[in-house]
């Protein structure tokens, strides 16, 4: 809002829907920002451990030890346009909360800004995709959340791929490191809409050739979706729902540093803090830094 009171953006309006807790390199005001950070504390519908409503503000404690200079790609984050709202306030029920970061992030990309959400429970990720209804969808994941229904929510935390298949349609979706699926899940006439790439896999063939095999399938517009748990417990252990033989991280920054030009949303979900030991908070901060810098460097990976 300039002082004579023309809104320039949605500023204003969004700061009506958020706290104001930062993460550090966020110094710039939204209406100069190209990259808008929200938190969504919400994890009413986890099924088995709970506290990712927690997660946001633990990865921006965790970030506040990282450096503001990035060696690999050369770039000091504190001078980039980055802005962080805060967390979004939300209450228990999962269809309003899902309505409301479709809201958010609405507007964020209507601003020509690029949402990065910190969850949270997966569930929220059916509310921002909502925005991106023209573009592929990656999600890092070890389940593959391909219920229509689960505990009688269809947005649930299980349900999200399905929730974002029904928005984006058939072969738009390339769900990475699954490696549980439910037999009501894999029986859906619906399962093999969605590209999942497993695990094993991706060990079997690699991170680069499994994405050569989607990559020309993949449209100019990206969302991308981290789901904590996708990546091992061994390197991430604090999340809802752990999976042994999951991928490692950097098999995770592999896709991010090669798809990130493409990528206009972006989120890491499902971090639990009650369950870590430091690593999950890090390596979530990190990779949110590392999606920033993959698009802002001009080294090529």
């Amino acid at each position: 809002m300039g002082s004579n009171g023309n809104q320039k953006d949605h500023a204003a309006e969004l700061s009506t829907l958020a706290s104001l807790k930062k993460i550090a390199d966020a110094t710039f005001d939204y209406e100069d920002a190209r990259y808008v950070i929200f938190g969504v504390p919400f994890d009413y519908t986890s099924s088995f451990r709970r506290g990712s409503s927690r997660g946001p503000a633990e990865v921006r404690r965790a970030y506040d030890n990282l450096e503001s200079f990035d060696v690999n790609y050369e770039v000091e984050f504190s001078e980039l346009p980055i802005c962080d709202i805060g967390d979004i306030q939300v209450n228990e029920d999962a269809s309003e909360t899902v309505d409301l970061v479709d809201e958010v992030t609405s507007i964020i990309a209507k601003d020509g800004k690029i949402p990065i959400m910190i969850g949270g429970e997966h569930s929220i990720t059916g509310g921002s995709i909502r925005s991106f209804r023209n573009s592929s969808m990656v999600i890092i994941d070890a389940h593959s959340d391909f219920r229509d229904s689960y505990m009688g929510n269809k947005n649930n935390h299980a349900c999200v791929t399905h929730r974002a298949l029904d928005v984006l349609g058939e072969g738009r979706i390339f769900s990475f490191g699954t490696r549980s699926t439910s037999r009501e899940e894999f029986t859906d006439p619906d399962y093999k809409k969605v590209r999942f790439v497993s695990a094993d896999e991706i060990k079997e063939k690699s991170m680069e050739k499994c994405l050569n095999e989607i990559n020309g399938k993949l449209k100019e517009s990206v969302y991308f979706s981290i789901d904590m748990d996708g990546i091992d417990p061994s390197q991430a252990p604090g999340v809802g729902t752990p999976e042994p033989f999951g991928l490692r991280d950097v098999e995770v920054r592999y896709l991010i540093r090669k798809l990130a030009m493409k990528i206009q949303g972006f989120d890491v979900v499902e971090f639990t803090p009650d369950f870590d030991n430091g690593n999950t908070s890090m390596l979530a901060a990190r990779l949110i830094q590392d999606f920033i810098g993959s698009r802002e460097t001009r080294k090529k990976f």
